[in-house]
């Protein structure tokens, strides 16, 4: 009996809790799952906050923070400069499609083009990846968009 309760009730968490994750938006998820600290950070140094808070919808590739800390040693830091927020801006967009495209709607080679103005690819044979970055966790639905969680930093062609 206590099994049978067990499993009903971690049942029923399971399914409420994609649609607990949806009531927020994109920006909110993203701090709440405690592994985009630094992500959150660029997002307002780059004064793109309220953007993503917006009505979208949005497909955000999020690279977490260990995706960030595997950067060259002072990127984060010279990137979160007041002087290189066009930069830093340019970086973030690339990680942003417009629209919400989860994980079913992928097909190998297929590109996408993002918020930054240039297109990434998409490769599904032996797992997802975007342009070099392998997808960890995919679609985390938000209020107006989804999140897939990426193990590296897209950079667009500058």
């Amino acid at each position: 009996m206590i099994r049978r309760t067990f499993m009903a009730l971690a049942a029923s968490t399971a399914l409420a809790m994609p649609a607990f994750a949806a009531e927020k938006d994109i920006v909110d998820t993203a701090v709440d799952a405690g592994n985009f600290s630094t992500l959150v950070a660029a997002v307002e140094a780059a004064g793109l906050v309220e953007t993503l808070k917006g009505e979208g919808p949005f497909t955000v590739f999020a690279p977490t923070d260990e995706a960030f800390a595997a950067l060259p040693e002072g990127t984060v830091e010279d990137l979160l400069k007041p002087e290189n927020k066009d930069k830093l801006t340019s970086i973030l967009t690339y990680h942003v499609v417009p629209g919400k495209v989860m994980s079913g709607d992928l097909s190998d080679g297929m590109t996408a083009a993002t918020v930054e103005g240039t297109d990434v690819t998409i490769k599904t044979e032996g797992g997802v990846m975007v342009n070099e970055a392998t997808v960890s966790t995919a679609d985390i639905e938000a209020s107006n968009g989804v999140i897939h969680v990426i193990d590296s930093v897209l950079m667009p062609s500058m």
